[in-house]
């Protein structure tokens, strides 16, 4: 019996930034259960041709809270402490924009 190592995908949203991009995919297990995937994809440049690197992190859905205040906590620590008053203006002026203006707009639902 061959297994299949490809999970349903229920939702994906892609971010382009740059060289990179940033794909927030929710994705079925066998038992109907569900995890979020994110992976950064850098495009590279070699020899006249493109490849590209992919780092990925798994997160279960009992860890989404304490994902979610750690990153919160270290996004204010970033803000308050260590940006200039010039990046954390062009911050803000990000976080006011609506957030369709910042995602890729290739939205998939199952």
């Amino acid at each position: 019996m061959e297994e299949n190592n490809e999970k349903a995908e229920i939702y994906s949203q892609r971010i382009r930034a740059g060289k990179r991009t940033y794909f927030f995919d929710v994705k079925s297990t066998r038992s109907n259960d569900f995890y979020l995937t994110i992976t950064e994809s850098k495009r590279k440049f070699n020899n006249d041709t493109y490849s590209y690197e992919k780092h990925k992190i798994f997160l279960y859905k009992e860890d989404f809270a304490k994902f979610m205040e750690a990153l919160q906590g270290t996004i204010d620590h970033v803000k308050t402490n260590l940006l200039s008053e010039e990046d954390l203006a062009e911050l803000e002026r990000l976080e006011n924009e609506p957030a369709e203006a910042m995602l890729d707009e290739e939205l998939k639902w199952e």
